[in-house]
């Protein structure tokens, strides 16, 4: 491969990856996974999440609706695979990478309002269409990494081909083929490949029908990536070459494994990134940064297969229902684990299996709820809104603090520390947020000032915001390597109050970091404790496979009674295990910790 010279920047190439059979087959991953090997041959990769639904964002919908609602610097409310785009490719994503119907359809009705149609017949061809199009180049043109655009844009259509809902997708990009030129797009179908347990034999049939469906629209895949239980058979392999009008060579399977990890080596292991960068014309260089990526991955994926030691860290939620609405969450405290050397054995408790009303509704759940969380090594109370679960909530800190369990409370989880503090050490019974109780007489954690109430999208604290460590004397300072301040995102409405903070504080409760003009409370420490750690922001949403988040970190060092000798360390871990790099080539100083015995060999 050629270098690319640094002055001549190729054609903006575009991957667009549809799904078929069901929707939840691993479209994201897979698209993540493919940007990943193309980021190892030095190529810089964008992504783009299209949603077919109405709605404006994500921020309005249940978390049993569509998963956690993932969070953006810029404060966008966006599908929670740019979550995994993030993670997997290490960019910074805005608001505009992830497309809906509804904002598409605001674009256009706007610009009709304003009369730049003059007074034409306003259609969903071609003006949806065009929309649709137009949004997907301006945001494949936005620089990625400092003042670059990216080279290749992976674009991730929502749902399901023949979808009602995504036919205006469909149409649109069956038209953008030809305004970027074939050669410059490459589609990739993602589809089921059902395996019945009665017969055990691998069914091609409704992926054939999938891609008959998709050629019928317009679209022809280039790339057809099955997901399967079990290794794909070469019969079945042919069969869907035959049927679908592709070689054997352009069939890949990704079938389940022992991790995530694991997707863009079997990916690169079937020369998924050779046939891209040859469909595509794509110019690669083989750059510092990147040349050593897929080994890192590698070793990233064999270190979590590895491990024996394991640590029990329980999840205090009100959504536990479907694992997705805590997915930031969950991977977070995954990347955490791994670099504390243990396997994460997580446990979601419902909320409000721990009140006293479930006592004495139904005695069997409610016990089962404790012995789950008495026995954890950790314990996790992340964010949430509404009234549903907070008295459990406060119960499972309560028990963390007065028996020393490590402990990390986000956003709400915080809020919740507070209030169970204010109650069981400064002795005020009622005390409680205004939003669980409007007419407490010791609002603890208040709404805030700006908060609009006059509609639901949009209106809460949203983005990244700088937090100033307040003293010198912080675990949390020191898990963020010493920084004056760190840029972390929020998303409440809520916040500790200000007024009640000095009493807090006389009590033990410390808040070590706060907002820039010191009225929001950030970081909270409890002094006498081996980790008890509240935050108002989401940690989790930047944290990375190779770049654990600190608060999470924190959380998992203490429950694997590492965090003393971390902390021997200066609070830096052992460079022989690092996985990531500078520009230069050398150690970041983001790295795992060294202790073998944790390890299989």
């Amino acid at each position: 491969m050629r270098l690319l010279p640094s002055l001549c920047r190729q054609v903006m190439k575009y991957v667009l990856v549809t799904g078929g059979v069901i929707s939840g087959v691993g479209k994201g991953i897979i698209a993540s996974s493919i940007g990943t090997i193309l980021k190892s041959h030095g190529v810089r990769v964008t992504s783009i999440k299209i949603d077919p639904y109405i709605n404006i964002d994500a921020g309005t919908f249940s978390p049993y609706e569509h998963g956690e609602v993932f969070v953006l610097d810029d404060g966008g409310e966006v599908d929670l695979d740019l979550g995994n785009y993030e993670r997997f490719l290490d960019v910074t994503l805005h608001r505009d990478n992830n497309i809906t119907t509804g904002k598409i359809y605001q674009q256009v009705i706007d610009k009709e309002r304003k009369g730049d149609y003059l007074g034409k017949t306003v259609q969903v061809v071609p003006h949806i269409t065009n929309a649709i199009q137009d949004w997907v180049t301006k945001v494949a043109e936005t620089p990625v990494e400092g003042n670059e655009r990216a080279d290749v844009c992976i674009i991730e259509l929502g749902g399901t081909v023949g979808d009602i809902e995504g036919m205006p997708f469909i149409e649109a990009f069956r038209q953008f083929q030809f305004r970027v030129k074939k050669e410059n797009i490459c589609c990739v179908h993602v589809s089921l490949i059902p395996q019945p347990k009665t017969t055990g034999e691998q069914k091609s049939k409704p992926t054939q029908s999938s891609v008959r469906e998709l050629r019928g629209l317009g679209l022809s895949p280039d790339v057809i990536v099955c997901r399967s239980v079990t290794p794909l058979a070469e019969n079945v392999k042919d069969k869907i070459s035959l049927f679908c009008h592709v070689d054997p060579e352009q069939v890949y399977c990704v079938h389940d494994v022992t991790s995530i990890y694991r997707v863009p080596l079997l990916l690169q292991g079937q020369g998924a990134d050779d046939f891209l960068i040859k469909r595509l014309q794509l110019q690669t260089s083989q750059v510092s940064r990147s040349k050593h990526l897929i080994a890192r991955w590698r070793e990233l994926a064999d270190r979590h297969d590895r491990l024996l030691k394991e640590v029990s860290i329980v999840l205090v939620g009100k959504y536990t229902e479907l694992s997705d609405s805590y997915a930031s969450v969950i991977k977070a405290l995954q990347h955490a684990s791994l670099a504390a050397n243990h396997r994460l054995d997580l446990k979601c408790i419902e909320a409000a299996d721990l009140e006293e009303s479930t006592r004495q509704e139904n005695p069997q759940k409610y016990h089962e709820a404790w012995k789950e969380l008495v026995a954890a090594n950790g314990l996790i109370v992340p964010g949430g809104f509404g009234v549903r679960g907070s008295e459990g909530k406060i119960r499972a800190c309560h028990w963390a603090r007065t028996k020393k369990i490590p402990f990390l409370g986000v956003c709400l989880g915080l809020q919740c520390a507070v209030i169970e503090f204010s109650r069981n050490v400064l002795k005020w019974e009622d005390a409680n947020s205004t939003e669980m109780n409007p007419d407490t007489s010791h609002p603890v954690v208040i709404e805030m000032p700006e908060h609009n109430t006059g509609q639901m999208g949009g209106t809460m604290r949203l983005g990244k915001r700088k937090t100033l460590f307040k003293t010198e004397k912080s675990i949390m300072r020191k898990l963020y390597r010493n920084q004056d301040s760190v840029e972390e995102r929020h998303r409440h409405r809520y916040e500790v109050n200000p007024e009640m903070v000095a009493v807090l504080e006389e009590k033990g409760m410390r808040f070590v970091g706060r907002s820039e003009d010191g009225e929001r409370m950030e970081i909270m420490e409890m002094e006498d404790h081996p980790f008890y750690v509240g935050v108002q922001f989401h940690p989790e949403y930047i944290s990375r496979p190779l770049q654990p988040s600190p608060p999470y970190l924190g959380l998992l060092l203490a429950s694997c009674k590492k965090l003393s000798s971390f902390a021997s360390q200066g609070f830096r871990p052992s460079p022989r295990m690092s996985f990531c790099e500078d520009s230069d080539g050398g150690t970041d100083g983001d790295s795992l910790l060294d202790e073998k015995d944790d390890a299989a060999p």
